[in-house]
């Protein structure tokens, strides 16, 4: 599974025209999910989303996390994250995990994201979504969770 954060200082989504989903200061979230990967990883992978440290402390450092803080979080499916670019001008798709698939670990990662942390939003998996941010910084950190082999 791949999570691409960006620091935001507010975002939102749109689906025909109409904000869906939107945070104030906060974490965008956009979420990979790769043929190998299972339920479990979703777990992990929050997990690391939320105590990932991007927001600054009183001395200025990033020393603090989307729990640390209680800022939102929009988490956004991007199956494309997980296309393969190696080679040519158009990318491949044969690493990216079958919609159903990706669908139902899409749906466990926001149902532990609510269980979790008070301030989320998402995006609709499979939906022309419009993403809307103001990246803070900018602050972008790529983060992955591999199955094991």
């Amino acid at each position: 599974m791949i999570a691409l954060l960006q620091r935001v200082t507010a975002a939102s989504v749109c689906i025909e025209r109409m904000v869906t989903a939107q945070i104030g200061r906060g974490v965008v979230a956009l979420i990979g999910i790769e043929r190998r990967d299972e339920r479990a990883a979703a777990g992990r992978l929050l997990e690391r989303m939320l105590n990932y440290r991007m927001f600054a402390d009183a001395a200025g450092r990033m020393n603090l996390s989307l729990r640390d803080t209680g800022a939102g979080l929009l988490l956004v499916p991007q199956f494309t994250l997980a296309a393969d670019t190696a080679r040519g001008n158009r990318p491949g798709f044969s690493r990216a995990a079958a919609p159903p698939v990706a669908a139902d670990i899409f749906e466990h990662l926001i149902e532990l994201a609510r269980a979790q942390h008070a301030q989320i939003a998402c995006g609709r998996f499979g939906a022309d979504m419009q993403v809307s941010l103001t990246n803070d910084g900018p602050v972008t950190f790529w983060l992955q969770d591999r199955p094991p082999d």
